[in-house]
């Protein structure tokens, strides 16, 4: 049933590639002739173009296969798909008009259609792929084609990954059981023990696991390759949860020092040009985002003093930012007047009758951080990076947390790459420093935009902040 789902989905996705190529480039040509008159006259008939029409979508669909852009993909963002699209419809227009330039010589090339062809194909892959993906995420979540998994550790990682996996059913993993060698850790969700990590080949086979993923800290590498090598015979897929190293050797280079060769784990990507791209990013959007904001701004504001008469309108406190320096952090109040005089500083909790009524509407859907737009416009804070935390949390986590200092070498950010996972407010904060380290090792201008994107769409779905 699963390999026929599979050749289901490869079949109609090629299917719909073929036609929709085919259609955008008929369609560009038609919207040449449309919208330049003088095209009319000087353009070929479209059947002098079907053998470079014919080279596109060959040379397209050739290199989506082998960008893997024809498998069944769980949990892969809209965003990260529109990368991949745009990446990959780009590199096969490239490569069929360098083939077609040596195949077809003395063709007048019809510039204007083939970049909109390019354009036009790009969004109609993406749009096709998203719903094709929507589809079979609604048919797992009705438990069609679910694959069996089996978790290997019932440590936090472990925990981590099973409440992903029962928050989002569209993944399509039925849970089986976990693996563990230590008593004291229980499972989450009543699931039970199979056995130790040692029996995993034969829990594989007696259970027909379709999946195993690896989250235990204590399990070494050279055990992992072994018990993976154990399952050698048996057709199941391995992925491993990483630790705070593997996701700083990510993207892991290899340099010489004086003819030795050295493995540069820690690059800052963050200096000269990336550095003033970032500040330009900052700049532009924090500045147009508070002209645009501005009325609602004021709403707020309004409502805050109305609502809650008996404090000011905006709520200042130190974090530690960049460098490990204290700023002021600006925020609209949602608590009420001197909510920690008794507690000191805590965290907010589930129904903390700290809160507003107005508050936990704003802390719902983020309108109390809109102020920290004037923090990123004055330099102390950036848009996306590490959520800054106040001074008292941040000296327990330095003794807690291994390389928690780590975060402080960039800018803290109005959003985070921790934040769009659902790592928000009171949650782990190891796992939130090793989301944080990952971004600070591999931040792109691209990596940015991504994740203000899912900020957007979670901010308007509302999140889980109280």
């Amino acid at each position: 049933m699963k390999r026929l789902f599979t050749v289901v989905f490869v079949l109609v996705l090629l299917a719909t590639d073929i036609l929709l190529l085919v259609g955008s480039f008929v369609a560009s040509y038609k919207l040449r002739l449309e919208f330049e008159p003088r095209a009319r006259i000087t353009m070929p008939p479209l059947a002098a173009y079907e053998g470079i029409m014919l080279m596109l979508v060959v040379g397209v669909v050739l290199i989506l296969f082998a960008a893997r852009l024809y498998s069944p993909q769980r949990g892969v963002s809209k965003i990260d798909l529109f990368y991949s699209v745009v990446r990959w419809v780009t590199v096969g227009f490239l490569v069929s008009l360098g083939v077609s330039t040596l195949a077809f010589k003395g063709v007048d090339y019809p510039r204007w259609v083939l970049f909109y062809s390019w354009g036009i194909s790009i969004v109609l892959l993406w749009v096709s792929r998203v719903l094709m993906n929507t589809l079979f995420s609604v048919l797992r979540t009705l438990g069609i084609n679910q694959d069996r998994l089996l978790i290997v550790g019932a440590a936090e990682s472990a925990h981590i990954i099973y409440d992903r996996i029962a928050d989002w059913p569209g993944l399509g993993y039925t849970v089986v059981g976990f693996l563990e060698d230590d008593s004291t850790l229980i499972p989450p969700g009543d699931m039970p023990v199979l056995g130790p990590v040692s029996s995993l080949p034969q829990v594989v086979s007696e259970y027909r696991i379709d999946e195993v993923m690896f989250a235990s800290p204590t399990i070494t590498h050279k055990q992992i390759l072994h018990l993976v090598h154990g399952c050698g015979k048996q057709k199941v897929n391995v992925k491993v949860f990483p630790d705070v190293f593997q996701i700083m050797s990510s993207e892991v280079g290899v340099t010489e020092l004086g003819g030795l060769p050295m493995m540069t784990v820690r690059d800052v990507a963050l200096r000269g040009w990336n550095l003033a791209i970032k500040r330009a990013m900052d700049l532009a959007f924090s500045a147009v985002a508070l002209v645009l904001f501005s009325p609602i701004l004021m709403l707020t504001a309004l409502a805050i003093k109305v609502t809650s008469p008996g404090g000011p309108i905006f709520f200042a406190q130190t974090r530690v930012g960049l460098d490990g320096k204290p700023f002021e952090l600006l925020k609209y109040r949602s608590m009420r007047p001197n909510a920690e005089q008794d507690s000191g500083p805590v965290w907010a909790k589930p129904g903390d009758n700290r809160t507003t009524f107005l508050g936990r509407f704003m802390r719902r859907y983020s309108f109390d951080e809109l102020p920290q737009l004037i923090n990123v416009l004055l330099g102390e804070m950036s848009l996306v990076g590490p959520r800054p935390e106040r001074p008292y949390f941040v000296q327990q986590f330095s003794r807690m947390i291994p390389r928690y200092s780590e975060r402080h070498r960039e800018k803290a950010g109005m959003t985070g790459w921790a934040q769009v996972n659902g790592l928000r407010g009171n949650t782990s904060i190891e796992e939130r420093t090793k989301y944080d380290l990952y971004y600070v090792e591999n931040w792109s201008p691209l990596f940015d935009i991504k994740i203000l994107l899912r900020t957007a769409f979670a901010v308007f779905k509302g999140s889980n902040a109280y």
